[in-house]
């Protein structure tokens, strides 16, 4: 189900569109007039925007990051957990979202979320608003397109002397492609299982010396191996970049962005398991669970060098999210006989053998204004040298929400039920005349966050072995939320101070041991901004203190192998009241820690051999009773204690190449209580590739060739996907 962009936005996308083609041919324009009078504009590198895309683009590993300490940092010297997938593995394996590309990322696992929005759990700790895109927040809840992009980065730990309030385990940044003077012109068709159809291009060339201009796109329309369900997106991101005088870069960007799919929250459980049924059913109605997501963000990078010493950047960012979901999804097994339920012949019904079905929907309109300047300086002080950093931010974050749920008309009752009942037999239902209004505690509210914040930091080289990273932020944060139901307001102001230390030993060039601490809170407004209530208004921010001891050898310069050991410990958590219940109330639940081993390989080993490999060992366990919630040493739902993934691939020609995955996840969780569990299970994918010309390749991936029977993540106790059956996509590159 497609949704039609609105017709102002429409225009204000065609604004913005038009302005960047005016401004590109304005400045084109004055170019040509200076080299026609014999002026000739120097060379700019715009560092913190563009990576190294012939790196990215040809290798599984990368060398640099501008993000993890917004200094331009060999990832070897970063004192943190750090993996990024490049768009040559985005490709190779044929991800089209973050939930696929994250899977051979150590440390993170993946939840349902409801079946309309991406849900992370790093290092333990779940998360729908840790989402960056250029460092700057991108944190509706919804799905994200990889069309775009040149790196997705994964750091890990807590992350908010860098990255702001949140990144609790860790944060995701989608690092765009720019218009950077090189010449663009790739395009990609797939076709494969369930209708999957989609296509994405990539074009790009400098106008002039000057000026450059890019423009990305994707369309996708694929149906699914769960019934009823279906995916649909589409976009588009067109780019300029201007070089003004030899030290000056501006660089433009607009993207509209829509995904529409069927909210599919799988299959409930049954005696401590996920039900067992064909892997295709849809329990609840997928005619009436529509979920879809518009997006309109503009961007503004600046880039300003004083000296080859010191730089000035600043990055402002506008986006304009429209959200919608509804669901009609499956509740609790019956435990008991019932007799006469809602929504069946009359008759009783034996324990495990009906479901419950109930429904809602919620609207939600955010409105994000981001502006963010950073200042570096490279000096010396005594043989000491420094890269200093400071920078300030701010933000300003409007969100509108309204939730109704749904009631669906009985024989005995016109105005409706709230719970219905279906056989596990068949639990699939149609009923179009479920009736959306709010009940007695459906929430209806707007709220705003504004940050104002400011951060320094210092990587100092005692020498040629020994680094020390020292840093703080700190956040004037104010969260506002109006319950317009019940005409309250509650307004609650956090002074947040995120502090970072590490130290960096090398004792060889492409190595280095660190050790280092940081923190991060996370404000009562939650990662989605409009959590406060009378029940956590006055409670204190969720505190998370990391502590880790890590390694990085590039074994060789295409090759590196990492690391990590730590220990997150999360303070003032919240969670449901009841974990059978997805939307009961949210409490406190005290104390919650992680320990864990995270290891990693990833690069070419050789020119034919390359390899991203991952090892993690995680005990997120809660330190704290809650009765009927949470149990003192119980474990975090949707992560197991190990996981492993290892995906490999080998050109024997140059025309020739082949890949195995294997991912493997042991047994888990779905809810505090840790009363339901999903078992273990191994998957193994493949994909063959096959160059035609110097322009033209093909390639097929295969999952899951052994057609394993797993469950892919949870909601709740009630709430299960079932992996997919094995399926294949065909993919042909074109570039030239």
């Amino acid at each position: 189900m497609l949704h039609a962009m609105s017709p102002a936005r429409f225009r204000a996308g065609l604004l913005v569109t038009s302005a960047i083609l005016v401004l590109g041919a304005t400045a084109a324009h004055a170019q040509d007039s200076q080299q026609g009078s014999g002026k000739v504009l120097g060379s700019v590198t715009v560092t913190d925007t563009a990576i190294d895309e012939s790196e990215a683009q040809s290798s599984y590993k990368v060398t640099r990051t501008t993000f993890a300490t917004r200094t331009d940092t060999p990832l070897i010297d970063v004192p943190q957990a750090v993996n990024v997938v490049t768009v040559k593995q985005i490709e190779d394996q044929a991800a089209n979202s973050i939930g696929d590309a994250i899977r051979y990322v150590p440390g993170v696992f993946s939840a349902q979320g409801e079946g309309n929005r991406e849900t992370l759990i790093l290092r333990g700790n779940t998360t729908t608003g840790d989402f960056f895109v250029d460092g700057m927040r991108d944190d509706v809840q919804t799905y994200r397109d990889l069309y775009n992009i040149e790196q997705l980065q994964v750091f890990r730990g807590s992350n908010a002397m860098i990255f702001g309030r949140g990144g609790i385990g860790g944060v995701i940044n989608r690092v765009t492609k720019v218009a950077d003077w090189t010449p663009h012109r790739a395009f990609r068709l797939e076709g494969g299982s369930f209708e999957h159809k989609r296509a994405q291009f990539d074009l790009g060339t400098p106008l002039s010396g000057a000026v450059a201009v890019r423009l990305t796109g994707v369309y996708q329309d694929s149906d699914s191996y769960r019934d009823g369900v279906n995916y649909n997106r589409w976009g588009f991101n067109p780019m300029v970049s201007f070089k003004l005088g030899e030290a000056t870069t501006v660089t433009a960007g607009y993207e509209h962005f829509e995904d529409s799919r069927v909210a599919d929250r799988g299959v409930s459980s049954y005696a401590g398991r996920p039900l067992n049924t064909p892997r295709g059913q849809f329990f609840g109605d997928p005619e009436q669970s529509p979920t879809w997501t518009n997006t309109d963000a503009a961007t503004l990078y600046i880039e300003h060098r004083f000296s080859d010493a010191i730089t000035l950047r600043n990055r402002t960012r506008y986006a304009d999210y429209d959200k919608f979901y509804q669901n009609v999804f499956p509740a609790a097994v019956n435990t008991a006989a019932m007799t006469n339920p809602a929504g069946l012949p009359a008759g009783t019904y034996a324990a495990g053998t009906i479901v419950a079905i109930q429904g809602y929907n919620n609207l939600t309109n955010r409105r994000n204004f981001i502006n963010q300047t950073d200042l570096n300086a490279e000096f010396s002080t005594g043989g000491i040298e420094h890269v200093l950093l400071a920078g300030f931010e701010y933000g300003h974050q409007k969100t509108d929400n309204l939730r109704q749920e749904g009631f669906f008309p009985t024989p005995t009752n016109a105005s409706g039920v709230t719970t219905i009942y279906a056989t596990l037999a068949n639990p699939t239902i149609r009923r179009p005349d479920i009736r959306w209004a709010q009940g007695p505690s459906s929430p209806q509210n707007k709220g705003t966050a504004e940050v104002v914040a400011g951060y320094v930091q210092d990587q100092v080289s005692l020498s040629s072995a020994l680094d020390v990273i020292v840093g703080v932020r700190f956040e004037h944060f104010r969260t506002r939320v109006t319950d317009l139901r019940a005409a309250r307001t509650f307004d609650v102001t956090n002074d947040l101070w995120s502090p970072r230390a590490a130290l960096v030993f090398k004792p060889a060039e492409n190595a280095s041991i660190y050790a280092g601490y940081s923190r991060t809170y996370l404000p009562r407004g939650g990662d989605q901004l409009t959590g406060l209530s009378l029940a956590n208004s006055a409670l204190r921010p969720e505190k998370y203190d990391n502590y880790e001891i890590g390694a990085k050898w590039d074994v060789v310069p295409s090759f590196n192998l990492a690391a990590a050991v730590f220990q997150l410990d999360r303070s003032n958590v919240l969670a449901l009241s009841n974990p059978n219940d997805p939307s009961s109330l949210q409490v406190p639940i005290g104390r919650q820690r992680n320990r864990g081993v995270e290891l990693s390989a990833q690069g070419e080993i050789t020119d034919q051999l390359s390899m991203v490999a991952s090892y993690t060992y995680s005990d997120p366990t809660f330190r704290d009773t809650l009765p009927g919630a949470v149990k003192v040493g119980n474990v975090v739902a949707n992560v197991p204690r190990h996981a492993a993934s290892l995906w490999t691939r080998f050109d024997p020609t140059e025309a020739l190449g082949a890949a195995i995955g294997v991912i493997h996840q042991g047994k888990r969780f779905s809810g505090t209580d840790n009363t339901v569990s999903m078992p273990g299970y191994t998957r193994v994918d493949g994909a063959i590739y096959y160059r035609l010309s110097e322009a033209v390749d093909l390639q097929v991936n295969l999952e899951n060739l052994f057609n394993e029977r797993y469950f892919l993540f949870a909601h709740s106790n009630t709430n299960f996907t079932p992996g997919s059956p094995r399926a294949f996509k065909a993919g042909l590159n074109v570039r030239f």
